[in-house]
């Protein structure tokens, strides 16, 4: 039975045509959508009552045992540009010029606290491959760097740009951000430094859902300081990290962002493309034929079988018969 060429890609598009056809009928496997648990913990920030002090930033770089700051604490001049949290810093504090609120217009400016959002559906956990990021049972996010494979999928993933990376480390770089103050040896959390350092109360850790009543308690009873927004509350799925603010979020550095998680649609296209093992089928069976292809154009003769061969030789037998 010959086997030509336009046979070989004919019965390629064919299987690829089926295989695609059984792709899209079939409905990929939805990825679970979290919710807080009643043990899941928190912390609301209440930037209305932020002074800037930048305890919270000393507590956590006692409490993680981080490189010391080359710059004091207390210095201020920090404030003038906008910082993000790194690998040597789990949180901090950034300025904003403005009142944080209606009723306060004598003060001149807002400071808002940054660290991991910790997220009820985290991006970062369902990016991770190898399982160095998990959540614990309290729902903090919390890392394990002996299997950590350093791919960085996490810092892509975070929709909030948080986990930050040592790249001045040759040899054991790890994945570095906020746990939450996490005992991953008990899997629960306690009072983390930050809060605990405040001294305006700006930071309030406890049960995530306490949390969001005290929220709504405070803005039932001063209209006039707050928006209506607990930011956190419905962001990318909710988040354990919850902020009130007295003037719109996105002016004081809080992205915003959709309320479905995106791991829920990530995970749904994973799912969707290697659920019938499609893809990686098709893919090596496209190798095997640019092999197959390029060995015929190598060797044209390596096509034929005995018969051709048998026809070939007989004409060329002839032919030199008849020439004498």
């Amino acid at each position: 039975m010959s086997f030509d060429r336009r046979d070989f890609f004919r019965a390629a598009l064919a299987a690829g045509g089926a295989g695609t056809a059984t792709l899209l009928a079939a409905e990929p496997e939805p990825a679970k959508e979290e919710t807080a648990e009643p043990n899941h913990v928190g912390c609301l920030v209440d930037t209305t009552l932020c002074i800037g002090c930048r305890q919270c930033e000393s507590a956590c770089n006692t409490r993680n045992k981080l490189p010391k700051s080359t710059i004091n604490f207390a210095d201020r001049t920090i404030f003038r540009s906008e910082r993000r949290p790194s690998e040597t810093a789990f949180t901090v504090v950034n300025e904003f010029p403005g009142s944080p609120s209606p009723d306060q217009g004598n003060v001149k400016e807002t400071f808002v606290k940054v660290q991991c959002m910790h997220c009820l559906t985290p991006s970062c956990v369902s990016a991770c491959i190898v399982g160095a990021l998990t959540k614990a049972s309290d729902g903090s996010i919390v890392y394990n760097p002996d299997i950590c494979l350093g791919c960085r999928y996490c810092q892509v993933s975070c929709p909030f740009e948080i986990p930050a990376y040592e790249f001045d480390e040759p040899l054991t770089p790890r994945v570095r951000k906020c746990e939450f103050c996490t005992d991953r040896q008990k899997g629960i959390g306690a009072n983390p430094a930050c809060a605990a350092s405040c001294p305006t109360e700006a930071l309030v850790f406890g049960k995530r859902a306490e949390l969001i009543h005290l929220a709504r308690d405070r803005m039932a009873k001063r209209p006039d300081r707050y928006t209506e927004t607990i930011y956190g509350e419905k962001e990318v799925g909710g988040t354990s990290w919850l902020y009130l603010t007295g003037r719109p979020y996105t002016e004081v550095g809080l992205l915003k962002l959709q309320e479905t998680a995106p791991a829920l649609r990530t995970e749904a296209i994973q799912h969707g493309i290697f659920k019938y093992g499609f893809f990686p089928i098709a893919f090596y069976g496209l190798l095997s034929g640019i092999m197959w292809f390029n060995n015929r154009k190598e060797n044209p003769d390596s096509g034929h079988g005995p018969s051709d061969s048998h026809t070939s030789q007989a004409s060329a037998q002839d032919g030199k018969g008849g020439r004498s």
